[in-house]
C-alpha cells in the first residue's frame, strides 16, 4: 500500500529519539534518500510481503499484528513519535530476500518517514560499521546456536524414540522366538505320539474319528472365549477332576492348556463318547499337543502382527516414502506418535483418546506435525513425572481442527505461562532440556500451518491446544 507523498523536513527527523544524535548532514541524507508519506486508515504493509522499506512514525497511530490461523492478532499499538517497524534487519547479509515478519496498519491518518531497505542498510553500514558487525554477529550467532541445538534436540528425541521402539520390538520378537522354539518341541512330540498311535492296535475308523476330533479341536481353539481369572480357575478345576476320574495322570498340567484353548468338560465328554476307552489316554494326549501347537501358532501370529504394526507406526511417524506436504488424517499421525512414545510413557501413564472421527483430513506437513505431537506429549509425560492421565482429544472447531493434549500434572505457573513458547526457555534441570521444544512446535503450527498453539492450565488440568486450518493456504510456508 502506498501513501500520499509529502515534503521531508530534516529538522523534524532530528526531533525523533531514533535520529536525535545524527548530524545535519546525516539528516539531510535521510531526507534526500527517503521520503515522507501519509497513510489513510488501513494496512501499511502485510505480513509475508517483501520487506522493502523501513517505517518511522511521525504522527498518528499504528497497530502491529501477527497472523495466527486466519486472523491477525494485535501485538502492539503505539502513537509514540519515532516508533519504527518494517525492514529492520535489512542491514543483514541477504537482507534483500527478507519479508515482513508481521503486519502494520493505521487507525487514523498517519505520517511516516519511509526509508528504502537498501538505503537503510547502506546508511547503517556507513555510519555505524562496528554496530552492524555486532548486530550481525548476534543475529547469526543466535540463529546458528538455535539451529545447532534444534538439530541436537531432534537427535535426542530420535534416540529416545529409537530406544523405545527397540524395546517395543524386542518384546514381541522375543515372544515369537520363544514360541517357535516351544512349537518345534511340541511338533516333535506330536510326531512321536503319531508314531505310537499308528503302531498301536487302533482300528482305521478309530484313527479317522481321532483326526476329525483333532480338526474340530483346532477350530475350537481359534474361537476360544476370553475368560476372567475366576472363570478360568473354575474351568481348570472341573477339567482336572474329569481327567482324574477317567484315570488320566497329570490332569492338573493338561487342564490349563485345554481351558486356554476353549475346551470344557462337555467337549471332553464328546471325545470320550467318540473313541474307545482304551485309546482315550492317547487321544487326550494327542489333543493336548494339538491345542498347544495352535496356541503357539497364535502367539507367533500375534507377535509378528505386533512387530508389523510397530514398523508401520514407525513408517507413519517418519513419513517415509510420502510427500512432505499432503492431505493427512490427524488421527493416524497421533496414533503413530503415541505408539512410538509408549515405551517412554511407561505403565504409570494412562492414555485416553477422545477422537472426533468425523473430523476431515487436513492439508499439512505430517512429519512436522508428528514432531509437534512428540514435543507436547513428551512435556506432558515429564510434567506428570510418570504417573497420571494423558488425554488426547480432537474436535471439529468451525473452520479449524482442534487437537488437544491434556495432562494431570501440577500445571504451568501463571508467571511463566507467557514465556513457555520463547526460544531456550525451559523449566527442566540443566542438561535435561534445551527450551526449544515448544518454540519449534509454535513455529511449525503458527508459521508453517497458519494455525494456533495455546495453553490453558490449572493444577491437575493442563491443556495444550493446537488449532489447524481445514483448508490449505495459497502457498505452503517454510518454518522460520
Amino acid at each position: 500500500m502506498s501513501g500520499r507523498p509529502l515534503p521531508c523536513d530534516a529538522a523534524e527527523l532530528g526531533t525523533l529519539f531514533l535520529f536525535e544524535k545524527l548530524s545535519p548532514e546525516q539528516l539531510d541524507r535521510l531526507c534526500r534518500e527517503g521520503r515522507v508519506e501519509e497513510f489513510e486508515p488501513g494496512y501499511v504493509y502485510r505480513e509475508g510481503e517483501p520487506a522493502t522499506c523501513f517505517f518511522v512514525l511521525l504522527e498518528g497511530t499504528l497497530v502491529m499484528s501477527r497472523r495466527v490461523g486466519g486472523d491477525d492478532v494485535e501485538i502492539n499499538r503505539s502513537s509514540q513519535r519515532g516508533a519504527y517497524s518494517g525492514a529492520m534487519q535489512a542491514y543483514l547479509t541477504g537482507g534483500e530476500q527478507a519479508r515482513y515478519k508481521g503486519s502494520v496498519r493505521v487507525t487514523e491518518p498517519s505520517r511516516f518517514f519511509v526509508l528504502p531497505a537498501e538505503t537503510f542498510a547502506a546508511v547503517l553500514r556507513d555510519w555505524f560499521p562496528m554496530a552492524v558487525h555486532l548486530l550481525e554477529g548476534m543475529f547469526f550467532g543466535t540463529q546458528n546456536t538455535q539451529r545447532t541445538i534444534n538439530q541436537r534436540e531432534r537427535l535426542l528425541a530420535l534416540g529416545s524414540l529409537s530406544a523405545g521402539l527397540t524395546h517395543e520390538l524386542n518384546n514381541p520378537a522375543a515372544a515369537a522366538v520363544r514360541a517357535t522354539s516351544t512349537l518345534r518341541d511340541r511338533v516333535g512330540h506330536m510326531r512321536h505320539k503319531l508314531g505310537v498311535i499308528a503302531a498301536g492296535p487302533y482300528q482305521r475308523d478309530a484313527l479317522k474319528t481321532l483326526v476329525e476330533i483333532q480338526e474340530r479341536t483346532a477350530e475350537r481353539v481359534a474361537k476360544a472365549p476370553s475368560l476372567s481369572p475366576l472363570e478360568a480357575s473354575d474351568r481348570e478345576d472341573a477339567l482336572t477332576d474329569w481327567l482324574d476320574d477317567h484315570g488320566l495322570t497329570g490332569g492338573w498340567q493338561i487342564a490349563p492348556t485345554f481351558v486356554q484353548g476353549g475346551l470344557d468338560v462337555d467337549w471332553l465328554e464328546q471325545v470320550a463318547a467318540a473313541v474307545d476307552e482304551e485309546i482315550l489316554p492317547g487321544a487326550i494326549g494327542w489333543l493336548n499337543y494339538t491345542v498347544e501347537t495352535e496356541l503357539l501358532m497364535n502367539e507367533i501370529a500375534d507377535s509378528t502382527t505386533r512387530i508389523s504394526h510397530l514398523v508401520d507406526a514407525a513408517k507413519q511417524y517418519s513419513q517415509l516414502d510420502r510427500a512432505p506436504y499432503q492431505v493427512a488424517d490427524v488421527h493416524e499421525l497421533l496414533d503413530s506418535t503415541l505408539m512410538m512414545l509408549s515405551g517412554k510413557m511407561g505403565s504409570g501413564i494412562k492414555v485416553v483418546k477422545e477422537y472426533d472421527r468425523g473430523a476431515p483430513r487436513i492439508p499439512s506437513y505430517p512429519g512436522e506435525l508428528n514432531q509437534v505431537w512428540t514435543n507436547l506429549i513428551d512435556n506432558a509425560v515429564s510434567a506428570m513425572d510418570g504417573e497420571g492421565t494423558l488425554t488426547v482429544r480432537t474436535a471439529h472447531d468451525a473452520d479449524q481442527l482442534l487437537v488437544e493434549f491434556g495432562d494431570t500434572g501440577p500445571g504451568v505457573p501463571a508467571e511463566i505461562r507467557d514465556r513457555i513458547f520463547d526460544p531456550f526457555f525451559t523449566t527442566k534441570p540443566v542438561g535435561e532440556g534445551t527450551g526449544l521444544g515448544l518454540d519449534i512446535s509454535w513455529r511449525i503450527v503458527v508459521n508453517k500451518h497458519h494455525g494456533s498453539l495455546q495453553v490453558q492450565s490449572v493444577p491437575g488440568d493442563t491443556r495444550f491446544q493446537v488449532r489447524l486450518p481445514l483448508t490449505a493456504p495459497d502457498t505452503p510456508q517454510e518454518t522460520s
